[in-house]
């Protein structure tokens, strides 16, 4: 069993920066594949951003590429998201997430790779 400690969010203005951080329990932190997803008011639940058990690997959804970059230490047990020129439309509750049975240089992208999930930190952008 796996245990998140979420932290970072708040309310900020556009083009705004905030570090989204998630500490792990346990000492198999290194052998899950990491992501942060997001969910907006009435809306799915998207995956923002991927990295590899390794952190050789990462994956960006379109809409943030260049803007966000995930990071990971597995020393610490702890993910990142570094958001850097926040918009309205990042506004959401960002959830960080684990898959147990990846593989090495692997990002997976379905929501239901994942099997362990944080309990959500709100990001809310606005002037």
């Amino acid at each position: 069993q796996v245990q998140f400690e979420e932290s970072g969010g708040g309310l900020v203005e556009p083009g705004d920066s905030l570090r989204l951080s998630c500490a792990a329990s346990g000492r198999t932190f290194s052998s899950y594949a990491m992501a942060w997803f997001r969910q907006a008011p009435g809306l799915e639940r998207e995956l923002v951003a991927a990295i590899s058990r390794g952190g050789g690997r990462t994956y960006y959804r379109d809409s943030v590429k260049g803007r966000f970059t995930i990071s990971r230490d597995n020393a610490k047990n702890t993910v990142y998201l570094q958001m850097n020129s926040l918009k309205p439309e990042d506004t959401a509750v960002y959830y960080c997430a684990a898959d147990s049975n990846s593989q090495a240089y692997i990002t997976p992208r379905n929501l239901y790779d994942y099997d362990y999930w944080g309990q959500g930190t709100l990001v809310t952008v606005s002037s």
